[in-house]
């Protein structure tokens, strides 16, 4: 057997004391750090335009978001590619809070799927901090190309006609052409896909007749709806949307089970130290219960999300596999 003298034992016990000190150093520097946090604005960075539907949820939490830091919240638009410019940037910065993204289920979930060579991990290389709002599609059709009043409807006429009708979408492996293929899929349905350029085009296209349907954001065609030149037919999500109370989800109307959703989140780069995740995280749930930030983004067909940052977590890993599975079920080639 061997044995250890105390002497021996000295500088190991030695050794071990020195690294529990510097442990307990680093802890200590990181809380005071996040005890100081934020001493200097911070910048948001955004995928999208100015004006786009992004946008609107950025203008929508940042005010009181910005209340809830005590700084002020930079929007830094950095539209291209996807959102792909916007994200390539934030996982490049310092994980040191002061930069964070305003990142999609489509940055975050859709884009993966699509791009072969993308320059970030969208998993690896950030670290989700919250969720702010889901957003539903929902089926918006001409009634003067395809005379329905429901999803039920809807499905039988078009399997009827195989190859008569044709959707419109933002683009090629864009949400909204996505959306389409998922509902297709489950339905059954063959129908004949009409991308544009970008989404007041894809719309215009429905309300002049050219196509006959389209999945888009509620907010998005709210004006056209509320103008009677479209009708809506259901929901994506798996409960109505507040704005639009009248219209039934897709699953209680014609496709039990159907659920699909756009969600929009804040996200820093990897690394960043749990405290201050969890800072911006309260900050982010103090400004979402505020009363007039829930009236402002529902009014545009936007429902509140309020979680933790471990859930938000699973939330983007679980979307990022789902629209891997609808990429490769719609035929789609990444790339």
């Amino acid at each position: 057997m061997t044995t250890y003298s105390s002497r021996r034992l000295l500088p190991f016990f030695s050794r071990i004391a020195k690294g529990a000190v510097v442990g307990s150093a680093l802890l200590a520097a990181s809380s005071s750090f996040a005890a100081e946090w934020p001493e200097r604005p911070i910048t948001m960075l955004m995928g999208f335009s100015a004006g786009s539907g992004v946008d609107v949820i950025a203008r929508g939490i940042q005010e009181p978001l910005q209340e809830a830091l005590g700084v002020p919240l930079i929007i830094d638009y950095r539209a291209g590619a996807g959102g792909n410019l916007a994200s390539a940037a934030v996982s490049r910065a310092k994980p040191d809070g002061y930069t964070i993204l305003l990142g999609t289920a489509a940055t975050h979930g859709i884009n993966p799927a699509i791009y072969k060579d993308l320059p970030f991990d969208a998993e690896a290389d950030f670290t989700p901090i919250t969720p702010l709002v889901d957003v539903s599609n929902v089926l918006t059709i001409n009634p003067k190309v395809i005379d329905v009043t429901t999803v039920e409807q809807f499905i039988a006429e078009v399997k009827a006609n195989p190859g008569k009708y044709n959707f419109a979408s933002t683009g090629i492996g864009t949400g909204t052409q996505l959306a389409f293929e998922e509902f297709n899929a489950k339905a059954g349905l063959k129908m004949v896909h009409v991308p544009y350029k970008g989404g007041p085009e894809a719309l215009q296209s429905v309300v002049k007749g050219e196509t006959c349907c389209i999945f888009n954001q509620v907010q998005t065609v709210l004006g056209q709806y509320k103008a009677g030149t479209v009708r809506l037919l259901g929901v994506t999500t798996s409960k109505r949307v507040d704005v639009v109370k009248e219209i039934p989800t897709i699953a209680e109307s014609g496709l039990p089970g159907f659920e699909s959703y756009i969600w929009f989140g804040l996200f820093g780069p990897k690394d960043m130290d749990p405290a201050l995740v969890n800072k911006i995280n309260a900050a982010a749930t103090k400004a979402l219960q505020d009363p007039e930030v829930v009236k402002r983004l529902t009014a545009t067909g936007n429902t509140i999300h309020i979680s933790s940052p471990e859930k938000f977590r699973q939330t983007v890993h679980e979307n990022r596999k789902k629209w891997v599975e609808v990429v490769k079920a719609a035929g789609l080639t990444p790339q």
